[in-house]
């Protein structure tokens, strides 16, 4: 077995004892699968090294709370006792899922690694081997698949019987049997016809495949596969399992664990934490059992570590870091302990803030109403209030000073403040917060102007709304200037509400060249004019006009679009849609922002008038375009720009399966598995497929399935074909992003469809030049072609002239044919499955063979000599039967004369 699998199926337990098997759940790392054996019973223990013993112990499966039942008890001494079969001898439902303890006690909780239970089962096969007909010296090749948990046994039977051994002890057996379900016989002869079939076994129970005949068929004999061959076959079958810079695999290791820490109220605690694995593992940060939230105070820094400023007691508690990957998790605890010292300040008061310009604020507080003569300096810390921006800011301040004007703020913008006194014991607590927000200011940029025509006579202006950065303040009104580029002195304006996005100019002239520009205004007055904006107005005649009434919604991670047609669709044959993503924010016109150049773009049919883009990031921008096209031009886009929805805590979407495993299961179809997220906060429903052949991009061939389990029977697919395969986690009203792609290939087979072109040339009347083309459907690497030719054609195909020739050329010459002889030709390509269907009969006629010069002379002698003897004869000096001899004579001569020049 290759060396990444052996690694990979290391990790996962099988439960085969005949005593009860305990598993001991902590923060350590350990096995992340088990899997459960008929009739004997799991034991779960909760070992998670708190310093105090815990008041309670809660069992939970796949994040929810476990309640008793007849398969799962909760013992006295805080274990949990799985059984894994009922009293009627089949499976309990609900038994198999991700099982996680969580304890606590006085100073807080703590929580255990997940530990995934399987149950063994072996299903019933997925593919049966199939009737063989193979001629004498072939190589005969069958194949089974089964699933189960333990990975079943595979053997194969003859009659019902094990195979025959070889007859001498050194002979290689000529009865190849693969652990991956193939079996393949070189060498056929006719003692090897029969019926086989598969036998698979694990601890679940043992199946029987349905019975496959060999039929051994005499005449044509196939190139026989080598053993060689045979093993590169088995190898190409195994499932893929991806993993990366390594050779093996491994499980998260904590070689670098948090440290338990004392801090006095107001200080920082730092918590660092370092895992190695292969994949590198993700780290994350649990308090009490539940996930750390970010915020002013509390961020996480790559790589692992954990800042907490100005300390709380609420912080007080059990800090753990975990580190997972697809192979298991592993886990290290810190304590955190909040001193308060006596003696400390009590917070400063009466805090109060008042907007000073747009970018900056007025700070004032009172001392603290207690030990304030023992203050030696105060510390003022804000952040804005709203938006994704936590970074908590902090001046220091002289124990002099009650006031501070607080700067370099950003315009219409909220900011929280709050004061910490300090002396020489330690911190105060904070004070009261208060929020204050800046004054507006004019904006310091206009938006970007998008232009498009729907008819000869208009031009509809399109932008999007400034970000809260780039307004500084509340959107009031826009104002578009226009000009024709003929007269440039005579501006136009439009001026429309702050919350408008478009604007369309009517009454235009057509084939004309106009420009654009654009101002924002707020109450603080207008920004600066865009650049002006070239765009030409359609002719009447010559113009696709853009589809109508674009709507896009969006979502978090698609966006869906409609469209209605244009006004002249019926001189259109399609669209075509286009998806880029914008980097940046709209930024004033001196810094235009950078585009990403990875223009994604489909073509839709006529009839087809929505689509949706998928695989997008949250709260990012796009701009969207539908154009209509016909086989002349291209039509005017319908342009779309916006964001993708923002990822809140309360709409976090599931994550992408993990583990994702594909193994081709025959030539047209390939059996796909994976496992759920270990981390997901979001129940999830089902999962999406999406599978397409490699490098695809029309996406019209993009299949889609969905599955209810960790699992999948892609069907009906090309053989011979690199498919790539993503999986998407769905939850109830929301879906995830896609995985990663893996890539899988179909096996070979047959080819569908014979030799193309085949054409037939005399060279001579012994030989013919026989040439083709390469078959349009391969389905592999085609080895050797096959001509078969007969000068009867009602003889069968074994009884036929077959001439073999490397699958490399196309042409070969059939020598050795008799002259005057009409000859039938067909012929058929060969991978090494087999030989596919043969092309259409086509007939030669060899010509006979040409006689010399000197014949011609003879028989023309022969002839001129009768002409004279019977001249003689016709004058009365020869006898009658003299005369009658040389008519004779002179008949043979003369008809073979003519059959000459006919020749």
């Amino acid at each position: 077995l290759p060396m990444s699998l052996l690694c990979f199926c290391a990790l996962i337990v099988v439960v085969s004892l005949l005593s009860m098997e305990g598993q001991k759940l902590s923060c350590g790392a350990g096995p992340v699968h088990v899997v459960l054996e008929p009739d004997h019973p799991l034991l779960l223990e909760c070992h998670l090294g708190a310093s105090e013993p815990p008041l309670n112990v809660t069992w939970l499966r796949d994040g929810a709370v476990l309640s008793e039942s007849q398969t799962i008890r909760p013992l006295p001494n805080r274990s949990l006792l799985i059984s894994p079969s009922s009293t009627d001898g089949h499976a309990p439902a609900g038994v198999e899922g991700g099982y996680s303890c969580l304890s606590t006690s006085s100073t807080g909780a703590l929580t255990s690694r997940a530990l995934t239970l399987h149950l063994a089962s072996l299903s019933r096969f997925l593919q049966d081997p199939e009737p063989q007909v193979v001629p004498v010296g072939g190589t005969a090749r069958f194949e089974c698949y089964v699933d189960g948990l333990p990975t079943p046994s595979v053997t194969w039977e003859k009659d019902q019987a094990p195979l025959p051994s070889p007859t001498e002890p050194l002979e290689p057996s000529r009865y190849i049997s693969l652990p991956n379900g193939v079996l393949q016989i070189l060498g056929v002869t006719k003692e090897d016809k029969g019926l086989y079939r598969c036998v698979a076994f694990n601890s679940a129970r043992k199946r029987f495949s349905q019975e496959a005949s060999l039929t051994v068929s005499p005449g044509i004999t196939q190139r026989p596969l080598t053993v060689p061959n045979a093993l590169i076959s088995y190898i190409s079958t195994f499932p893929t399992v991806f993993f990366s810079n390594s050779f093996c695999p491994a499980p998260p290791v904590i070689f670098q664990p948090p440290e338990a820490v004392s801090l006095s109220r107001g200080n920082t605690a730092r918590f660092v934490c370092n895992s190695s694995g292969d994949p590198p593992p993700a780290l994350r940060w649990l308090k009490n059992g539940e996930p750390v939230q970010s915020n002013a105070r509390v961020k996480t820094q790559n790589p692992g570590v954990l800042l907490i400023n100005q300390l709380r007691l609420d912080d007080a508690g059990y800090y753990q870091c975990i580190a997972a990957n697809s192979l298991g998790t592993a886990c290290a605890t810190a304590k955190l302990s909040v001193i308060v010292r006596e003696g400390l300040p009590s917070p400063p008061r009466h805090v109060s803030a008042i907007p000073h310009s747009s970018t900056s604020a007025l700070l004032n507080w009172d001392p603290p109403e207690h030990n304030s003569d023992q203050i030696i300096g105060f510390s003022v810390h804000y952040q804005c209030t709203a938006g994704s921006d936590n970074m908590e800011y902090q001046f220091a301040v002289n124990n002099d000073t009650t006031e501070l004007h607080v700067k370099e703020l950003l315009p219409h913008t909220a900011y929280t403040f709050y004061v910490v006194a300090y002396s020489p014991m330690g911190a105060s607590r904070p004070s009261q917060p208060v929020t204050v927000e800046t004054l507006e200011d004019v904006p310091s940029a206009s938006p970007q102007l998008s232009l498009l025509s729907t008819s000869p006579t208009d031009i509809r202006a399109m932008w999007l709304p400034l970000s809260s950065q780039l307004s500084r303040g509340a959107i009031t009104r826009y104002r578009i200037d226009y000009r024709a580029l003929e007269q440039v002195d005579h501006i136009y304006s439009v001026e429309v509400g702050g919350n408008e996005t478009q604007v369309t100019l009517r009454d235009l002239k057509p084939n004309q060249t106009y420009q654009l520009r654009i101002v924002a205004g707020t109450r603080a007055g207008f920004s600066q004019s865009s650049e002006w904006a070239s765009h030409h107005t359609p002719n009447l005649t010559q113009v696709l006009f853009a589809p109508t009434e674009l709507k896009v919604r969006a979502k978090m991670h698609s966006l869906h679009v409609t469209w209605q047609p244009p006004p002249n669709h019926t001189q259109i044959t399609g669209y075509k849609l286009s998806w880029r993503e914008l980097d940046g924010e709209e930024l004033p016109n001196e810094e235009k922002p950078m585009i990403n150049e990875r223009i994604q773009q489909i073509k839709l049919r006529k009839r087809v008038k929505h689509h949706e883009v998928t695989g997008l990031a949250p709260d990012q921008l796009y701009e969207v375009k539908v154009w209509a096209f016909n086989k002349q031009t291209e039509g005017y886009p319908a342009v779309w720009k916006g964001r993708t929805e923002k990822l809140t805590r309360d709409s976090l979407p599931p994550l992408p399966p993990i583990s994702i495993r594909a193994r081709a299961n025959s030539s047209t179809s390939i059996w796909l598995r994976w496992e759920k997220p270990h981390f997901s906060n979001v129940r999830i429903i089902n999962y999406t497929i999406r599978c397409s052949p490699a490098g695809l991009r029309n996406a019209s061939l993009i299949s889609y399935y969905t599955s209810s389990s960790q699992e999948i029977f892609l069907e009906s697919l090309k053989p011979f074909t690199s498919y790539e395969i993503a999986v998407q986690s769905k939850g109830v009203d929301m879906s995830g992003p896609f995985s990663s792609t893996v890539e899988e290939s179909t096996l070979p087979d047959r080819p569908s469809s014979p030799p193309l072109d085949m054409q037939l040339s005399v060279l001579d009347s012994y030989s013919v030049l026989v040439s083709w083309r390469p078959p349009l459907e391969p389905n592999g690497v085609i080895l050797t072609y096959w001509i078969l030719y007969t000068g009867n054609m009602s003889h069968p195909d074994h009884l036929w002239i077959n001439l073999t020739h490397d699958g490399s050329v196309t042409s070969a010459e059939a020598q050795g044919l008799m002259s005057g002889t009409r000859y039938y030709f067909k012929m058929g390509a060969c991978t090494e499955v087999g030989v596919g269907p043969y092309s259409p009969v086509k007939d030669v006629y060899t010509p006979p063979k040409k006689y010399g010069v000197y014949v011609y002379v003879k028989v023309f002698t022969l002839f001129v000599e009768c002409m004279v003897f019977l001249r003689v004869c016709v004058q009365g000096l020869y006898y009658v039967s003299v005369v009658t001899i040389y008519l004779v004579l002179c008949s043979i001569a003369l008809a073979s004369l003519i059959n000459l020049f006919n020749l």
